[in-house]
């Protein structure tokens, strides 16, 4: 058996990268069941506890955010070793689910909200990301970078060709997010051979206002982080929002490709795996 920090793992299990450090303050993929169950009551505080999300019975009582993909998915991690060297350590996360583990349960998370099947009809492999979240106290830009870098790892180790997945607005009133989604239909829109579209049922029309009204800066500033994050990286989003009134949120789709990333990202982590 191997000791992970605090988690017993089977011989063959093996962080897939090594952890990436900057300071007190490092990314790996969860290595135990312990670290898992640490980033879902990380999802819990934030989704539930401060944006307002709607907990089913099963939520409530176990104080978990927790669905059947995390039990096919690699759990990205920031931990901050000052708190621990274990389950306690966890202050940020995002799961990475590639196309092997969405066959495993019926496909990927994002189907629920967006037609992905252009997406899926890339030979290439793929990736979605889902259930991004930071702990209040480590809402920096150090922490995303770093996140990121553990995202560029992910990617450049399994060779991911193209990554997707939903991002949220805070709310559920279009109209309120009228500037941001006008802006990023207009600007951002995914190229046809790789657009998501959401679902006709929950189709929400992303052009609010007419293009000459919208103020792009006034619409970066109001763009939540992450969003930003993957419009940094080159990334588009599909057509379409979706309401997702369990999550208090507003959703749109976004897509990376791969070969667009930041060279930054790769070239830190080839200096890192010398």
């Amino acid at each position: 058996m191997t000791q992970i920090e605090d988690c017993i793992l089977p011989e063959d299990i093996i962080p897939l990268f090594p952890e990436l450090r900057t300071g007190n303050l490092g990314v790996r993929l969860a290595a135990c069941p312990q670290e898992i169950d640490a980033v879902q009551a990380l999802r819990y505080r934030v989704f539930y506890e401060e944006m307002g999300a709607r907990p089913d019975a099963a939520t409530t009582r176990t104080r978990r955010d927790r669905d059947a993909y995390d039990t096919v998915a690699d759990h990205l991690l920031v931990v901050d070793h000052t708190l621990g060297e274990g389950p306690e350590s966890v202050v940020g996360t995002y799961r990475l689910i590639q196309r092997d583990g969405a066959a495993r349960i019926g496909g990927f998370y994002s189907a629920g909200e967006y037609d992905i099947s252009r997406i899926e009809d890339n030979p290439g492999r793929i990736m979605e990301l889902g259930r991004s979240c930071v702990d209040e106290g480590y809402r920096s830009r150090a922490v995303m970078q770093l996140l990121w870098r553990g995202i560029a790892a992910y990617v450049f180790q399994n060779k991911i060709d193209l990554m997707f997945g939903c991002a949220s607005l805070p709310g559920i009133d279009p109209d309120a997010l009228e500037m941001e989604l006008t802006y990023l239909y207009y600007n951002h829109l995914a190229p046809a051979a790789v657009r998501p579209r959401a679902l006709p049922h929950r189709y929400i029309e992303m052009r609010r206002l007419d293009r000459d009204a919208v103020d792009a800066r006034v619409a970066l500033n109001k763009l939540p982080p992450l969003i930003k994050g993957y419009l940094r990286l080159g990334g588009f989003v599909g057509d379409g929002a979706v309401i997702d009134a369990d999550f208090n949120t507003t959703d749109v789709a976004v897509v990376v490709q791969t070969d667009l990333v930041t060279d930054k990202y790769y070239k830190h982590y080839e200096r890192e795996t010398r």
